[in-house]
């Protein structure tokens, strides 16, 4: 009996299988859409995932202004930050943040179900989200894939 078919194979930076993947946000709710998108970063999907290391794939999303918030979160959802200094917390409404950019609503649902480590910054930068139909992978060939048929 082979032996060595009994050891776990643990994936690392020169083994991971790292694809483009297209996503389109047409019509999708924000929040499932973002953790279906968090999974395929984090590399959930895959047979090899090695929950140290960064072996997602690369996320391109697209008509991130064409996305969905059910309920009355567009005048609800707060989203803070605070400049660093003495009463410098400054909030948005989903709304607002919305007519300033809408792609950074998507990008921070995603960034909120990453890791809050080193780990979680080096996988963040794999996604890349677009307000229109236009991207500027093309070079890379990403594969366009229906989010819907994920669980």
């Amino acid at each position: 009996m082979d032996t060595l078919s009994y050891k776990t194979v643990s994936a690392n930076k020169a083994t991971v299988d790292k694809q483009w993947v297209l996503v389109d946000a047409d019509g999708q709710t924000l929040g499932r859409l973002s953790s279906k998108v968090a999974k395929l970063l984090r590399g959930k999907y895959k047979p090899s995932y090695t929950p140290h290391v960064d072996c997602g794939d690369n996320v391109i999303v697209i008509n991130a202004s064409k996305i969905n918030l059910t309920g009355k979160k567009w005048d609800a959802k707060e989203y803070i930050r605070h400049t660093g200094y003495p009463g410098g917390q400054r909030s948005l409404t989903a709304k607002e943040l919305y007519s300033k950019d809408p792609s950074r609503i998507v990008e921070n649902a995603v960034k909120g179900m990453l890791p809050k480590n080193k780990l979680g910054s080096a996988i963040y930068r794999n996604l890349k989200v677009y307000a229109g139909e236009e991207h500027g992978q093309q070079a890379q060939k990403p594969e366009a894939i229906n989010i819907n048929e994920l669980k």
